[in-house]
């Protein structure tokens, strides 16, 4: 789920920069770009990969 949030973010921050639009400081494409590297690392560490039941795996 966060690795899609990612690929998102990362679409959002490239029409940013490829359309040239306007943001303020915070919204910038490379604000947004750098929450979708963080939202890919935690996919990658397996954070947010969702519920798995107790005990162990055969």
């Amino acid at each position: 789920m966060l690795g899609i949030a990612a690929a998102v973010l990362f679409f959002i921050a490239f029409l940013i920069n490829a359309a040239d639009i306007a943001t303020n400081d915070i919204f910038s494409s490379v604000n947004i770009m750098l929450i979708g590297l963080m939202l890919l690392a935690l996919h990658v560490a397996g954070i947010g990969s969702g519920f798995s039941p107790g005990g162990r795996r055969r």
